[in-house]
């Protein structure tokens, strides 16, 4: 492979930024928390003692500062593994691409990537208003099959592929897990799990308004396979962080129990609490 870039390739803006993300190597930090919505951006940057940073593009809200005199950057994606597919590479050539040169630095930079997010749960044994955090995470969306080199799978992995039996999907999935060397900052979690990653929030997460879902059963098939709960962006986040070499963990606000027919209309009170619980275990 050169190690030249083509401009087609790594396309920058007019003043040298990443193009979706709008951001220089000097605007994060190497621990950010990743957040779908934009809004959710400044309740975390509140609790900064400093934001020394404020940009945005599109659906890509970044705030960096310091935190007890450690610098840090929260960032909202938007939603779904297509947003994660820009995130992380951009990220990535932020700290190990030469962007003036388009070149590849010889110094590899593992970020710590840390995303909040809310969830459901098919576990009907999971109470809402409560944390897991993804230990496994399967993808069903396909998006990790595009960078051949990935690889991965363990007795998860292993399990559910063996018995899932939906065959008409089976070819997209993809299977990825935490960062155990840095999962010891969510040790305490009330619940740590298995995670499904979906390419959508209706057909794919069992909804049904005009339009059949696959399945009646499929959630109950996939607490059956061991999975725990449900969203859109972890398995991206997981594969593409072993892929480039980052180091990546999910805690998600469970908010429904699609078991129980259970939702938090106002989980407010439990994002501010995720958000506390983070920060403070993540920063020193």
């Amino acid at each position: 492979m050169l190690n030249k870039l083509a401009a087609s390739e790594l396309v920058l803006n007019d003043d040298g930024s990443v193009y979706h993300l709008n951001l220089l190597p000097e605007d994060i930090a190497r621990k950010i928390i990743l957040v779908g919505d934009p809004d959710r951006v400044a309740k975390v940057s509140k609790y900064f003692d400093k934001i020394e940073v404020r940009k945005n593009k599109r659906e890509f809200y970044t705030h960096t500062g310091t935190l007890r005199g450690e610098r840090i950057t929260v960032m909202s994606s938007g939603i779904g593994t297509e947003n994660i597919d820009i995130v992380m590479n951009e990220l990535d050539a932020l700290v190990n691409i030469d962007l003036k040169n388009k070149e590849f630095k010889t110094e590899h930079t593992a970020l710590e990537l840390f995303r909040l997010g809310t969830c459901g749960s098919v576990n009907p044994d999971i109470q809402v208003d409560s944390m897991l955090v993804t230990k496994n995470v399967v993808g069903l969306d396909g998006l990790l099959h595009f960078y051949p080199d990935y690889e991965f799978e363990n007795d998860f992995s292993r399990n559910f592929l063996d018995k899932f039996p939906y065959e008409k999907i089976k070819g997209m999935l993809y299977f990825s897990d935490w960062a155990e060397d840095i999962s010891g900052y969510y040790a305490d979690a009330q619940y740590h799990g298995n995670t499904a990653t979906f390419p959508g929030f209706y057909a794919p997460q069992g909804r049904q308004l005009r339009l059949k879902a696959l399945d009646d059963q499929f959630l109950e098939t996939l607490n059956d396979l061991g999975v725990s709960n449900f969203e859109m962006e972890t398995s991206a986040i997981y594969g593409l962080s072993k892929l480039l070499g980052h180091k990546a963990l999910t805690v998600n606000n469970v908010v429904a129990n699609r078991r129980r027919g259970e939702f938090v209309a106002d989980h407010h009170t439990s994002e501010k609490r995720m958000i506390e619980w983070v920060l403070e275990r993540i920063i020193s």
